[in-house]
């Protein structure tokens, strides 16, 4: 593993360790931030042969992964939560629209759920936005972005909900 990727993941490690939740989170978050501030540290951990969902690493006793994505073409992904886990979203190059949505009906494995957008942001690089659990979201990019991804659990292990924009 490359040493900027172990640093990261062990002071993630101690960081979610010493401070569970939110508190934790967002000093992840913080250190994210410092990370990406980095173009050198950007270049190590997101190649630009990195595709659009690269495991890099996953804690063996917390559970938590850092993932690497790369968009090298436009892409909308609709309103969607982490189901019982939390991500932080790290902007690395490019910028990333993002929305917000207030549930206004819950999803189930048999019907989607209702939203509603209640604000618009732009995730620049350096940017990190921390979603906690039940945070619904959506990401817009409109050209070539990268980003850095913390979940508290592999999300693609995770069987998700479908949401609708009311």
């Amino acid at each position: 593993m490359d040493d900027t990727l172990s640093s990261l993941a062990k002071t993630c490690h101690k960081l979610l360790s010493t401070f569970p939740g939110p508190i934790g989170r967002n000093k992840v978050a913080a250190l994210l931030s410092s990370i990406l501030a980095n173009p050198k540290k950007v270049d190590v951990l997101i190649p630009s042969s990195t595709g659009e969902r690269e495991l890099l690493y996953e804690d063996p006793d917390l559970g938590f992964c850092i993932l690497a994505h790369s968009y090298h073409e436009p892409k909308m992904s609709p309103p969607h939560d982490h189901g019982p886990s939390w991500a932080i979203y790290g902007q690395a190059r490019g910028e990333t629209e993002m929305c917000d949505y207030e549930l206004i009906s819950p999803a189930s494995a048999t019907k989607p759920g209702k939203v509603k957008k209640i604000r618009t942001y732009k995730l620049m690089p350096g940017d990190t936005y921390v979603y906690n659990e039940g945070d619904l979201h959506s990401p817009q990019r409109t050209a070539s972005t990268s980003l850095l991804r913390i979940e508290g659990m592999d999300m693609g292990k995770v069987e998700r909900f479908r949401y609708e924009v009311e």
